[in-house]
């Protein structure tokens, strides 16, 4: 598990974080925070260096995007998902742990 500030989270602005040695992007939309896989499911690349607008994730080196919320791939060239993980906030403080597992999606 990892923990963040709310406040150090830039909305439009994807950030890195480790969860259990796992590379993890994590992205603040409004008062929303979602936190999915790191690396696009389409190529080696890391998604916190990419842009997102809205709940839409978009990978920098092909062009493959992904819905924050859900994980799932929207366009090609990517078609599988990224894992999601679980996300909690508490104030100021947000908390990023494990891998959603397919019964709690």
């Amino acid at each position: 598990m990892v923990t963040l500030t709310f406040d150090s989270l830039v909305e439009g602005k994807p950030f890195q974080a480790e969860v259990d040695g796992a590379k993890v992007c994590v992205a603040r939309v409004g008062d929303e925070v979602f936190a999915i896989s790191d690396i696009c499911s389409h190529a080696d690349a890391n998604l916190s260096e990419g842009e997102y607008k809205g709940y839409v994730i978009e990978c920098w080196l092909h062009g493959a995007e992904f819905d924050l919320r859900t994980g799932e791939a929207i366009t090609l060239p990517a078609v599988a998902p990224v894992k999601t993980y679980k996300v909690s906030r508490d104030g100021n403080v947000v908390s990023i742990s494990a891998p959603k597992q397919e019964s709690e999606k």
